[in-house]
């Protein structure tokens, strides 16, 4: 395998369509940061900087999955349960758990879920280096 590679339509498509939902959480990420303004929300501790530390984890857990890397999947399941950990962490009631809108939090769940999928798992078992 390339080393290299963005997408690999070789892949189960389970894999595939998760390497794109976690291109979309860094391209979306970014855009918050420009809409905040990088460094008032880097300022802004925890949650800038984490977000910050969040974007290139996205982009370089998809490139790891789609090089077939063992450490590109671990990173992409980090990445993605990450928003759920520090929700209960940072949360200082019950409001604050279910404070993201619908949609974000229906592609935060379908990341974990593809990524969790059996035949996410047992691709990445039998073919990742």
């Amino acid at each position: 395998m390339d080393s290299g590679r963005w997408t690999n339509p070789s892949q189960p498509q389970t894999l595939q369509i998760a390497v794109f939902l976690l291109y979309f959480t860094a391209f979306f990420g970014a855009l918050d940061l420009l809409r905040v303004g990088i460094i008032s929300a880097i300022t802004a501790v925890p949650w800038g900087t984490l977000l910050a530390l969040s974007i290139p984890g996205a982009v370089l857990a998809g490139r790891g999955i789609a090089s077939e890397r063992k450490w590109g999947y671990q990173l992409g399941v980090a990445m993605a349960v990450f928003p759920f950990v520090f929700r209960v962490l940072y949360s200082r009631d019950v409001n604050g758990l279910l404070r993201t809108d619908l949609i974000n939090l229906m592609f935060e769940i379908a990341l974990v879920a593809l990524l969790l999928h059996t035949q996410s798992r047992e691709y990445q078992r039998i073919w990742f280096k």
